[in-house]
């Protein structure tokens, strides 16, 4: 479980993100989501530790992460997964490089045991015979799919996706909202998903929080989210489905 408290950040005098608590559970897939602007990458990096709140708390399991010692934050970043919007993949690196580096950078397994669990994190996203293969040489949904692997590689106990279905078409982003979901369950992470996506919103997040104008504005399920009185949250719903519609 990740817990956070009153995490507040400000640039030049404009407040970004006011005072934002709430928690996310493992064995479930939370939903931030929200307009451009209204400070949702922003919270999952303070989440991160990539960027410091100028207050608040984040607990991993208990653990203090942003004011704990050196140690026990390398700790904890080793229990985290990410997937970039876009996958994020170097470019100068095959597949199976790419795959393989968080376990190059994190831990001191043989060349074998890493290139067995990079095999085995590449069928498991649906992946075969690519291993050599550039990023340039994959689509999209084939990208997506990496960056997945390479999240998974260390088995982590927290995943963290940043916009998992920015760019791909409806029947792809399917794929990856279940293949997200496969991995939570199974392995019941603490799974958090930054999104706009209307789609993924109404059948993905076990838990959504709302954010508007840098403020949590509302928490509820997927199942219940048609249903909350918020006029804010029904016109993001409404105009990311027309969007979609026309689009």
């Amino acid at each position: 479980m990740i817990v956070f408290e009153n995490i507040s950040k400000s640039f030049n005098d404009k407040v970004v993100l006011d005072g934002i608590s709430g928690s996310f559970k493992s064995g479930e897939i939370s939903l931030v989501i929200g307009s451009s602007g209204t400070g949702k990458s922003l919270l999952i990096k303070c989440l991160l530790g990539l960027i410091m709140p100028d207050q608040g708390s984040v607990l991993f399991d208990g653990r203090d992460f942003l004011y704990s010692n050196k140690i026990l934050q390398t700790a904890i970043k080793k229990e985290m997964g990410m997937l970039f919007q876009g996958g994020a993949l170097f470019d100068s690196k095959t597949i199976e490089e790419n795959v393989r580096f968080p376990l190059d950078v994190l831990t001191t397994m043989a060349l074998s045991e890493k290139n067995d669990r990079v095999n085995q994190c590449l069928q498991q996203v649906g992946l075969k015979d690519i291993h050599k293969k550039m990023p340039n040489e994959l689509s999209g949904g084939m990208k997506k799919r990496a960056g997945i692997a390479r999240a998974i590689v260390n088995n982590p106990r927290y995943l963290f996706c940043d916009e998992p279905n920015s760019g791909l078409d409806p029947q792809t982003a399917l794929k990856i909202d279940e293949l997200i979901s496969e991995i939570t369950y199974t392995y019941k992470t603490t799974t958090v998903v930054v999104t706009h996506d209307v789609n993924t919103i109404l059948s993905l997040g076990d838990f959504i929080l709302f954010l508007y104008q840098g403020k949590k504005l509302y928490e509820t399920s997927s199942k219940d989210i048609a249903d909350v009185d918020s006029k804010e949250l029904q016109d993001f719903l409404f105009v990311g489905k027309f969007r979609e519609l026309v689009g």
